[in-house]
């Protein structure tokens, strides 16, 4: 019953919500709440930003888009910054179609409905509350009431500047309901719905021989011509089209320009003056945000056909590319399989990082700088440290090519191989190797992958692969090293007395003998060598990792293992490569003895509850790590 007492609540919530009132009375509550006169426009932009922006590193994160968009921070940024800020700003902007433009499944659609279920419930809200003239239904803003000599004086006294003109339909009501008298029309607040058609429309293009232009600009009502005499007289039209439904909140024009030539010269009118022409009347005011999308051969042909430049030219485009950085990508794979039914079935971790690797790879371009290769490239974009790279060569490396990100493998390829594994398979759990392997072979399978790319996409099977490879093995090794950070702590501790007695031509005390010794070069240069100090950058190595010992001293920090990626990386393959042996002996043995048998027990436990396996992946990659380092 708690879901009927939920619907309940939110039925009374909405009851409580709701506001009736003379003109009169409407205007005393713009004096308190000037924001509610806003455009269709400055309510999406609002909408947005009070969801919260989060600026970190002099860029923007919008909160609204969080949940559902991965990856896309430059391109919806961009989309706030250079369409809805301005276009919410009065600006010249808000006078285009809005048109997103992508390779399939990169989000295009999703962004639509997002924006359209958030005015759903910002319209709930205080700061998204939308009133209209009452048995409108074209839900119309109350203040186009005021007559245009007035205008001047309205926006002197309240600040709100009046755009439109009253809909033919109100203005003959106000002359027959209420006499003239503006100040008593009825005035009621409205939440917008896709499902109820209030200020949400949704148009799909159909047939262009049977489509009527009346879906978009409602249509007339041959059986009120004979009550009220004429074609002309409003009240025997029905104002039910999208552009109508729309009004005050936002259109969706799925496959725009699949659309047949006449359906598009109306939004010409809409988009530039604010208007549109229906039936026999003077032209209709409509203030809505016209949201499109299409994919890039399709926008491509539209603007070389010379007909469509007097539309082109008010369409603003926003590429929406697909995302390239491998962590993004694995939270769409995570959401998705989420929402489907296999969600219970074990994936391994790093399988879908390993998926997701293989995606990132198919849309990005080869560098144009030869000192770095895709992979490389591939790190640089998913935020991580690559050495003798700063974040410059990271935007140097985004400057390279404009349309990176349009074309490669989409999103739901990779679900649907990752589907197929589980069926297929018929048990409870998959790892990386189980989706590479069906990722190969369904590039047979897919129709738009050619001889060549086919070829090139197999390569990039191969990198993921290798990468799998050392995450593999590093997370097996971690797991052999017993009580691995107390052991990783101590190895540093020692490092860090001889570099610091070395620093200072000092020496050491045995703490067995008491004797003076040495620095231990062999130790210093043994765990140094694991990530490629030269014998000649080794001062400089340890001179920089004692000034990072300073500087966190003076601000009362403490110098831990984490303190010096470099530094931990360097520790960490110092004692994997230690165990290196231990682990070839133990996973490859058939007949372990009791000690090795207790050993791959413990390993696999660890495995279990600490790094996300079940006991069937944890067996799995064991064994394939054992085969691994006995190559």
């Amino acid at each position: 019953m708690d879901i009927l007492r939920k619907i309940e609540m939110y039925r009374e919530e909405e009851e409580k919500l709701r506001w009736e009132g003379t003109f009169a009375e409407y205007l005393q509550l713009l004096k308190e709440k000037p924001w509610v006169a806003q455009s269709a426009h400055s309510r999406v932009y609002n909408m947005i930003k009070d969801a919260g922006i989060v600026k970190e590193k002099g860029k923007k994160t919008y909160e609204f888009f969080n949940q559902q968009l991965f990856g896309l921070e430059e391109a919806l940024d961009r989309l706030v910054e250079e369409y809805f800020h301005p276009a919410a700003k009065r600006l010249d902007v808000r006078k285009r179609i809005l048109l997103l433009m992508g390779p399939v499944s990169g989000g295009k659609s999703t962004l639509v409905t997002m924006l359209k279920r958030g005015l759903e419930a910002y319209s709930h809200s205080d700061n998204g509350a939308v009133y209209a003239i009452k048995g409108c239904p074209m839900h119309e803003d109350p203040l186009h009431l005021i007559p245009h000599y007035l205008r001047k004086d309205f926006y002197e006294e309240y600040g709100i500047r009046i755009e439109g003109n009253l809909s033919p339909l109100n203005m003959m009501r106000l002359e027959q309901e209420y006499g003239g008298r503006i100040e008593d029309v009825q005035v009621e607040r409205i939440f917008f719905s896709e499902d109820r058609r209030i200020g949400i429309g949704t148009f799909s293009p159909s047939d262009p021989k049977s489509q009527d232009i009346a879906d978009l600009t409602g249509s007339l009502d041959f059986s009120t011509i004979a009550e009220y005499g004429s074609e002309s007289d409003p009240r025997a039209y029905r104002f039910d089209g999208e552009l109508n439904k729309a009004n005050r909140g936002m259109m969706e024009f799925q496959e725009m320009l699949k659309c047949d030539e006449k359906f598009l010269w109306h939004l010409l009118s809409l988009t530039q003056e604010g208007n549109f022409k229906a039936g026999r009347f003077a032209l209709i005011s409509a203030d809505e945000l016209i949201v499109a999308h299409t994919n890039e051969t399709e926008y491509r042909s539209f603007i070389s056909n010379k007909k469509n430049e007097a539309l082109h030219s008010r369409i603003i485009v926003m590429p929406i590319p697909y995302n390239l950085k491998v962590s993004q990508e694995e939270r769409i794979y995570e959401k998705m399989i989420r929402e489907s039914d296999v969600s219970d079935v074990h994936i391994a971790p790093h399988t879908l990082k390993v998926a997701a690797m293989f995606t990132i790879l198919t849309r990005l371009k080869e560098p144009k700088k030869g000192d770095i290769d895709l992979v490389k490239k591939m790190r640089l974009y998913d935020g991580e440290n690559v050495e003798g790279y700063n974040q410059a060569d990271v935007d140097e490396l985004k400057k390279e090519y404009q349309d990176e990100g349009m074309s490669g493998i989409d999103p739901r390829y990779v679900i649907n191989r990752i589907s197929s594994t589980i069926i297929r398979k018929e048990v409870a759990s998959i790892n990386a190797l189980d989706v590479l392997r069906s990722l190969k072979d369904g590039l047979d399978q897919h129709p738009s992958i050619t001889a060549e790319l086919r070829e090139k996409y197999m390569n990039y099977i191969s990198l993921a692969r290798k990468e799998y490879d050392t995450i593999a093995k590093k997370e097996v090794q971690k797991a052999f090293v017993y009580s691995y950070e107390e052991s990783a702590k101590t190895l540093m501790d020692n490092y860090l007395d001889n570099v610091e007695a070395y620093c200072n031509k000092a020496k050491l005390r045995d703490p067995l003998t008491g004797e003076e010794i040495s620095p231990d070069e062999k130790l210093m240069r043994s765990i140094e060598e694991q990530i490629g100090i030269s014998e000649n950058a080794k001062k400089a190595f340890r001179e920089e990792v004692l000034i990072r010992i300073s500087a966190y001293a003076r601000k009362g920090k403490r110098f831990d293992y984490n303190s010096h990626d470099r530094l931990r990386e360097a520790i960490q393959k110092k004692l994997f490569a230690d165990l290196k042996d231990v682990v070839k002996i133990t996973t490859s043995s058939k007949t372990p003895d009791e000690q090795q048998l207790k050993k791959i027990n413990d390993v696999v436990a660890r495995l279990i509850d600490e790094h996300g396996y079940n006991s069937t992946s944890a067996n799995e990659l064991l064994r394939y790590v054992g085969s691994l380092l006995n190559r």
